[in-house]
């Protein structure tokens, strides 16, 4: 993609040339199509565990609501929190690994649910394990595929992209364990295989997403900046990403937004629903966190960020204007003050000459 003019984007750092682009995953770039407590329980009544009450289940899952489920749910809860205490990051510390790790969950979710001496089926833990490695258990925001279409147009006929990139490699960066790139390609993303300790191996145009770095490979989570720097480290092995701008867009304030600009990186925060309020498709809302409503919006980041820092500039140099004139305005204050003192001084020794003066006479 052919830049146009560089975008000033503060006072010491030209907007380069190059972009570095990573999302968090889970929904940002995709969601789950019904929710995960309900359809554990849809499934184990396929196999003979009743997890919701009489009736329920004859219900279409879509119009099940969370009061249904509630009790998987606590359960499903319970269950991780207890694996990720017992076998700390998906299992991979203690040597489990992650199949295992999620296997034990399962059977922890749906352990209240058994009769005596009853275990949970190995198929019920395979249909589960399975669903959710593939985009039988997840959908893709329309906007994120919408997003994709775009990047792919932009590199298939640079001259008319409304970016202004010359570059861009887009990651993952995931609190996750190893499925992240299973499900993205099922859900019909070109991913690469790279990842933290993998051959990098030369980058293509039809990429999609060039690498996936998971807290699972790092050993660390999202707020910790160090799983945003192995991000960092596997642009710059791309290649020419030494010198680029680094976008992170992900939907959590505390492990994607702050995480992200601690480690020194642009975050945006996505936030289809307006919640954090604002009206706009990008923008700064109440003045201290960047959001974006749709993932296709992305393609006038550039544009806005040159507008953003227009007006922080103008507002700057307003600052500055005011700070000068309010100053001028105290030296002129000061001044008269000091005139005024030195009158006063000079009416008083006057007064004294004429006192002395009379008594004399």
């Amino acid at each position: 993609m052919h830049a146009t003019r560089p975008l000033q984007v503060s006072s010491h750092n030209r907007f380069s040339k190059n972009l570095l682009l990573c999302f968090d995953a889970f929904g940002t770039l995709y969601k789950p199509n019904v929710a995960v407590p309900a359809a554990y329980a849809l499934a184990a009544q396929r196999h003979g565990i009743n997890c919701v009450a009489d009736g329920v289940s004859s219900i279409p899952i879509e119009q099940w609501t969370p009061a249904e489920y509630e009790p998987v749910s606590v359960s499903f809860k319970q269950a991780y929190k207890r694996q990720s205490s017992e076998n700390p990051n998906y299992g991979k510390e203690t040597g489990l690994g992650a199949e295992k790790w999620w296997a034990n969950v399962i059977r922890g979710t749906f352990k209240p649910f058994l009769k005596l001496q009853e275990e949970v089926p190995d198929a019920l833990i395979a249909e589960l394990l399975k669903r959710y490695s593939s985009s039988e258990g997840y959908d893709l925001f329309p906007d994120a595929k919408a997003f994709f279409d775009k990047l792919r147009q932009a590199r298939a006929q640079p001259s008319a992209s409304p970016w202004r990139w010359e570059k861009v490699v887009v990651g993952v960066i995931s609190n996750s364990d190893d499925r992240v790139p299973s499900i993205l390609s099922s859900l019909g993303l070109n991913v690469q295989p790279r990842r933290v300790g993998s051959e990098i191996g030369p980058i293509a145009e039809s990429e999609d997403i060039s690498f996936v770095v998971h807290s699972y490979d790092v050993g660390v989570e999202k707020p910790d900046r160090r799983i945003f720097n192995a991000a960092r480290d596997l642009g710059k092995a791309l290649g020419s990403m030494d010198d680029c701008y680094r976008l992170y867009v992900g939907d959590s304030i505390g492990q994607d937004y702050h995480g992200a600009k601690n480690a020194k990186w642009h975050p945006l925060l996505i936030d289809r629903d307006y919640k954090i309020g604002g009206t706009k498709p990008i923008e700064l809302v109440n003045n201290w966190i960047h959001v974006v409503r749709g993932l296709d919006e992305l393609v006038n980041y550039d544009k806005y960020i040159e507008a953003h820092w227009e007006l922080k500039s103008k507002a700057r140099e307003s600052k500055a204007q005011e700070s000068k004139a309010q100053e001028s305005k105290a030296q002129e204050s000061k001044a008269q003050e000091s005139k005024a003192q030195e009158s006063k001084a000079q009416e008083s020794k006057a007064q004294e000459v004429k006192t002395q003066s009379g008594e004399e006479g």
